[in-house]
């Protein structure tokens, strides 16, 4: 497929601090691109510059064919943003606040109609349309959120951490949102997330640390690459399992009454099973995940580095 994003060699700097410091990457058309990252590691001052929101110190960026620093209205009309923060007024309803947003772009009258339709249908925002945006629950704003980005038909929508703070529930909700709108529009989707679930729902990530790419694949290549799956051994006798497996020289970890033995694939795990099988009562296999390659790459955990981005 071709490009849609083409990033290279970008640097962004803040006095003596480069935030981003010479990253290449390309987007698909048409995929589910997830941008990964601790707090600080450059992530959203790349969205910043991809969004024509700042410009960038070195390198080159093109969006849709668009260069930007030549061809930022072009980059645009082609782009949606959903922030973190809402930019919507909370005075207006849901309906005032999107006919605001088309108008920006032209889209009036029947044409921003037709288009309600469609991002209503995508988003499942019908039931609020006259509701003022600041009454509305943290969800039904998320989906309000990201119908504005859509109301001008944008070929990549930017979603910077759309579920944050969010109940299960109602990131389930948003993300069939997301979901419906690529299965109909063959959007690209450009996502930055704390949740390494939504991260594994992704066609290919890209991990940013210290202002640089630290690794880039299929969320499958990356925990092969990156995690270990996990043997559960539920023990008949703790004492008697634990004198075995050491025996064996076999690694393991004791938690909450079972024994954890990582283990290189669910296959690689079957002889030590059937060896195992009369000292214990039951086992579970726990595949390495999303959280385990980033903990490997990084060394941090996504929720714990606060320090904002300069």
């Amino acid at each position: 497929m071709p490009s849609v994003i083409r990033i290279r060699d970008l640097v962004k700097r803040y006095g003596a601090t480069t935030a981003v410091d010479g990253i290449s990457l390309d987007v698909e058309e048409g995929c589910l691109f997830a941008f990964l990252g601790p707090n600080g590691a450059g992530k959203t001052t790349t969205i910043h510059c991809t969004t024509t929101l700042l410009a960038p110190d070195a390198g080159t960026i093109e969006v849709d064919g668009h260069r930007i620093g030549r061809e930022d209205d072009a980059v645009r009309h082609a782009i949606g943003v959903v922030f973190q923060e809402s930019v919507l007024d909370p005075i207006l309803t849901v309906r005032e606040n999107l006919e605001t947003r088309g108008a920006l772009y032209g889209i009036r009258g029947r044409r921003f109609a037709a288009r309600l339709a469609e991002v209503s249908d995508v988003t499942g925002i019908g039931e609020i349309l006259d509701r003022r945006y600041g009454r509305l629950s943290g969800g039904q704003r998320r989906r309000a959120d990201i119908a504005r980005g859509l109301i001008h038909t944008p070929r990549v929508l930017f979603l910077d951490e759309p579920t944050t703070g969010l109940d299960p529930q109602t990131r389930t909700r948003v993300w069939e949102s997301i979901r419906s709108l690529q299965r109909s529009s063959g959007m690209t989707v450009f996502l930055t997330t704390h949740y390494m679930e939504e991260a594994d729902r992704a066609d290919y990530v890209s991990i940013i640390d210290h202002g640089r790419l630290v690794a880039s694949d299929t969320p499958a290549e990356l925990r092969r690459k990156h995690s270990r799956d996990v043997l559960r051994l539920i023990p008949k006798d703790a004492d008697d399992l634990r004198a075995w497996l050491t025996a064996r020289g076999t690694e393991f970890r004791e938690r909450s009454g079972a024994f954890a033995v990582p283990v290189g694939s669910s296959l690689s795990a079957l002889p030590l099973l059937r060896d195992a099988e009369p000292r214990i009562t039951g086992f579970e296999m726990v595949q390495g995940s999303m959280d385990d390659v980033f903990m490997a790459i990084t060394g941090r955990d996504i929720r714990e580095d606060k320090e904002e981005e300069s």
